[in-house]
């Protein structure tokens, strides 16, 4: 199980929890932090700015060589389930069409992708990614540190109303960090605020999406965020017309959730994760 932007892995507590009641009980279940998230190496936000740091912004093709990595370690031989929620879900759908023999069944929760780009839009885009890099590199994208794990908590709820006190209060313990200064940190490198400089490239994507063979469980929040993040720009239409080049492709939509689906209804998304694998 792979996380989504500014996120973490034990984001997927909640749903292992609620597997132990069906009958994939047991099952060996691994959910790492990305690079530049969690307890992976990331840049100290300590020290203000980013002097001497390794990593100054993130893009998908790394985290894609950070699986192929990682399954050859955990299963060399067999073929694993994947699972990826947002940005991990992203990820998890561009390496299922570049190692299709690694995965026995895919579950992509809320990895819409990106609006299509036009090349005309590379010199704006090339444009911000050196100004952001240049923010970075002042200090100006770090974020702000709470007093408290209280203080993270309720940052949690304010991002995800559906969220309960006591869910955002074990979160909020894997999400943060207390620094030098007994602040609490979100426990994520300011560099992935920086926009990647390569535009996307629908024609890519799809290449990559024709060639998943495995069975594929696409599963969306009752919540449309795409409207809210796109404006019209990019729709769930849209992603719905891209999934047409998957041979395999099933579509599952849980009411009385938003994107962050995994917290608002674990009980309901493990049911579909066993009826599936």
């Amino acid at each position: 199980m792979v996380h989504g932007w500014m996120d973490v892995g034990a984001s997927f507590q909640f749903v292992v929890d609620a597997l132990e009641s069906t009958h994939l009980a047991g099952r060996h279940i691994i959910a790492p932090d990305w690079r530049g998230y969690g307890r992976t190496h990331h840049v100290s936000q300590t020290s203000g700015a980013c002097q001497g740091a390794d990593t100054d912004n993130y893009w998908i093709p790394d985290y894609m060589a950070d699986l192929d990595f990682l399954i050859d370690a955990v299963s060399p031989t067999a073929p694993i389930d994947l699972l990826g929620h947002s940005l991990g879900g992203n990820v998890v759908m561009g390496y299922a069409g570049v190692r299709p023999e690694r995965i026995r069944k895919l579950i992509n929760l809320e990895g819409f992708g990106m609006p299509e780009t036009r090349p005309s839009q590379a010199p704006s885009r090339y444009a911000q990614w050196m100004d952001q890099l240049k923010s970075h590199h002042r200090g100006e994208l770090a974020m702000r540190p709470y007093a408290d794990l209280q203080g993270v908590a309720d940052r949690l709820r304010k991002t995800n109303p559906r969220l309960s006190a006591d869910k955002a209060q074990w979160l909020a313990q894997h999400w943060s960090a207390p620094n030098a200064q007994g602040q609490y940190e979100i426990l994520g490198d300011p560099a992935h605020k920086i926009v990647n400089a390569q535009l996307f490239r629908l024609e890519e994507q799809q290449a990559l999406y024709e060639r998943i063979n495995m069975p594929l469980l696409a599963v969306e929040a009752s919540d449309d965020s795409m409207h809210g993040w796109y404006k019209g720009r990019y729709t769930l239409e849209q992603y719905h017309a891209r999934l047409k080049s998957v041979p395999d492709v099933r579509i599952e939509v849980i009411e009385d959730a938003g994107h962050m689906l995994h917290h608002d209804q674990p009980q309901k998304l493990a049911s579909l994760i066993a009826a599936f694998l």
